[in-house]
């Protein structure tokens, strides 16, 4: 019999598998954090670094994320590895780019398809991705929590794919205390780079 853990993580890899799809730009799945999650998150906002890249198989990128964090906040190390295992099984991509990043600014605010194949987005604290199918007449947003994967320009057959653009949430025009996100990348290592991609601060 398969472990509740076990079976968990290939209910996720079918339920995000469907991204391969020749037509399918974009899979969204809402996924409660828990309070002990969560605590942790708030804990490497007050104590991480502003932005953490890791490189490399899994294990290497666990002992780079291990030795750069809070020791109070492995729980989230913990569940950025099974999100990086989940996108590795399904993208085939062995030699991965994390980044763990803390947003306060109105980062990345137009709507644009990233250079890239695949990329799996969780935001922790705050506002997820937003993402639009008619050129920003209708705006979707992902609620802290959700597993977005993203085609990007470099996916085989993506010009043939549905035509999704994506941008980050603008925050100057929310709430104080909501201008804040914890922000998970996860995409291949050899993916071109963003402004700002591949600095540790």
């Amino acid at each position: 019999m398969l472990s509740c853990t076990t079976r968990n993580h290939l209910e996720q890899i079918s339920a995000f598998r469907s991204i391969l799809s020749p037509h399918r730009s974009l899979v969204f799945h809402p996924q409660k954090i828990s309070s002990p999650l969560l605590q942790a998150a708030n804990t490497y906002l007050s104590e991480g670094l502003s932005l953490l890249v890791a490189r490399g198989s899994l294990s290497e990128i666990e002992e780079q994320l291990e030795a750069n964090s809070p020791a109070t906040a492995r729980l989230l190390i913990s569940d950025v590895l099974d999100l990086a295992k989940m996108y590795g099984d399904i993208s085939g991509h062995q030699n991965l780019r994390i980044r763990l990043e803390k947003i306060t600014t109105d980062s990345c605010r137009k709507f644009h398809v990233d250079c890239i194949d695949l990329r799996l987005l969780r935001t922790y604290v705050g506002p997820g991705v937003q993402w639009t199918s008619d050129n920003g007449s209708s705006v979707h947003e992902a609620p802290a929590g959700a597993v977005v994967f993203l085609k990007g320009k470099h996916f085989p057959g993506w010009e043939n794919a549905e035509t999704i653009l994506h941008r980050s949430p603008p925050l100057s025009s929310r709430p104080t205390e909501e201008r804040i996100r914890l922000l998970l990348t996860i995409d291949h290592a050899s993916a071109c780079l963003d402004g700002g991609f591949d600095m540790v601060a």
